[in-house]
């Protein structure tokens, strides 16, 4: 399937982009990714650097002609989302990614594509290694672990970096251009509890949500995309609430930039109650189905009878959690009063983890007004807090003001113009990009952030759309044929 991809124009990125998704990169584990860029680097005979964080910057001279030029840092990271499908057999820890060709689309099979962010580290490595592209002085920075707490952008030093003017090449949509985005938080939740025995006369059953589309728990969070996590404790609250049913182990979700697709827990309720829960679980399952029939067609639910588990949740525990995961805040919190359809300040409730006496419920808060994220954080700390949580706030990262008066914004405006006869978006999102950690120690930096069109990132829909990539690409050269003078 792959020999497909290096066909298409054009072939120098999709080659490049075939040969990095061949390399395991998973965000923490970026060792054969960051062995595999050094290589790359030193092979050109480029100046090629490995910082003490794990960054890898690869730096290449001006063209002729073009020695006059602001130099430019051309940046992407290098780790991606490891998703899949519950359904496919599949190890990231050894395996390449499976694509294929779908019309205007490249895709994988049944797990994340790794377009985010790898689109934009081949085209950098296109560029790094193309004897005719003319271009100013380029510094290519490729980072790693953007994706579970962007450590790379945040060790990376200040006076490591020559260059005057940042394109960052992450963004999803090929008609926008990126002015500012989210800063985020991670929020764990955690406790412990005394596991009980079954009550007697006790049936068991597994309950399974699944189907979910899933995706990136900021780009999509204000699409009103079921959370498996939120859904399944619905169903834990009403059979509680109606049956007296006892938790013993639930596990939902995944990472915390993803919005979750799948749960699955362990219950038991009395026997005599059998015929009136199947009744009620099919009623409630048929009334979430319809809520969200337009947005996830493919949600499936169901409840079957199981072994019985060897234990339970204490009770009064159990009555906490599931109130406080009720209670606690998912999707949009807040919109923002100054750019127009942006979301503002947002939470994912990514994960829960319920068995062997622990509860662990992780978040990711993000918002682009940092007192914004402070309040939504401070009301998760209460809610979880308020059931017997010991909760811990980590990996923060700050938000990137949008600067309009950008004198590189102005460049790209009118270049893209001039080349599709249309004027682009200038937008903030409302994901995490690292723009605003660098400029902590850069902040004479001129950045912006563009990209191909990518759809479904962090799921195992991710795709990419083909004729982007062409438009990507001929704006990306175009822009630096067009780097101001120093």
């Amino acid at each position: 399937m792959n020999s497909e991809i290096r066909t298409l124009e054009p072939k120098e990125v999709w080659n490049k982009f075939a040969d990095l998704n061949a390399v395991p990169r998973a965000s923490k584990k970026e060792e054969q990714v960051i062995a595999f860029m050094l290589a790359f680097g030193k092979q050109l005979g480029l100046e090629t650097i490995n910082d003490e964080t794990g960054n890898v910057i690869i730096r290449k001279p001006a063209t002729t002609g073009f020695e006059n030029r602001k130099a430019v840092v051309l940046q992407s990271h290098l780790d991606m989302v490891h998703q899949k499908n519950s359904e496919t057999i599949f190890d990231f820890a050894t395996q390449g990614i499976e694509m294929f060709i779908d019309g205007d689309w490249v895709k994988a099979n049944g797990t994340t594509l790794g377009a985010d962010n790898g689109m934009g580290v081949a085209a950098i490595m296109a560029i790094l290694e193309s004897k005719t592209i003319q271009h100013p002085a380029i510094e290519a920075l490729f980072t790693i672990d953007e994706e579970t707490g962007m450590t790379g952008a945040m060790g990376l030093k200040g006076g490591v970096l020559q260059g005057q003017i940042l394109l960052n090449l992450d963004t999803e949509e090929d008609d926008e251009i990126d002015i500012g985005c989210a800063g985020g938080i991670d929020i764990t939740a955690a406790r412990s509890y005394t596991e009980e025995t079954i009550p007697e006369n006790s049936i068991a059953y597994k309950i399974t949500v699944k189907g979910l589309n899933g995706g990136h728990s900021g780009m999509d969070i204000h699409r009103g995309l079921g959370n498996a996590n939120k859904i399944m404790n619905r169903l834990l609250f009403n059979g509680f609430e109606e049956f007296g049913l006892r938790i013993s182990k639930v596990d939902g979700g995944s990472l915390r930039n993803a919005i979750p697709r799948e749960s699955e827990a362990i219950v038991v309720i009395d026997r005599v109650h059998h015929d009136a829960f199947a009744f009620e679980f099919n009623q409630l399952t048929s009334i979430i189905k319809k809520e969200f029939k337009t947005i996830e067609p493919s949600l499936f639910i169901t409840a079957e009878v199981t072994d019985l588990p060897e234990t339970v949740m204490n009770l009064g525990v159990q009555e906490g959690i599931t109130k406080a995961l009720y209670a606690a805040h998912n999707g949009v919190y807040r919109m923002s009063p100054d750019m127009e359809d942006l979301v503002e300040t947002s939470n994912n409730i990514a994960r829960v983890k319920i068995g062997e006496g622990k509860v662990k419920i992780m978040c990711l808060t993000r918002s682009s007004v940092e007192s914004g994220k402070i309040d939504l954080s401070n009301a998760l700390q209460s809610v979880f807090e308020l059931a017997g949580c010991e909760v811990n706030f980590s990996g923060s990262y700050p938000g990137w003001k949008p600067n309009v008066n950008s004198p590189i914004l102005k460049v790209l405006i009118e270049k893209y113009s001039q080349l599709f006869n249309e004027e682009p978006q200038v937008v903030a999102c409302h994901a995490g990009l690292e723009c605003g950690i660098l400029g902590q120690n850069y902040p004479e930096m001129d950045m912006i952030s563009f990209g191909p069109t990518i759809k479904g990132a962090h799921s195992p829909d991710e795709r990419v759309s083909i004729s982007s990539v062409q438009k990507f690409w001929k704006f990306t050269l175009e822009i630096l044929k067009d780097i101001p003078q120093k």
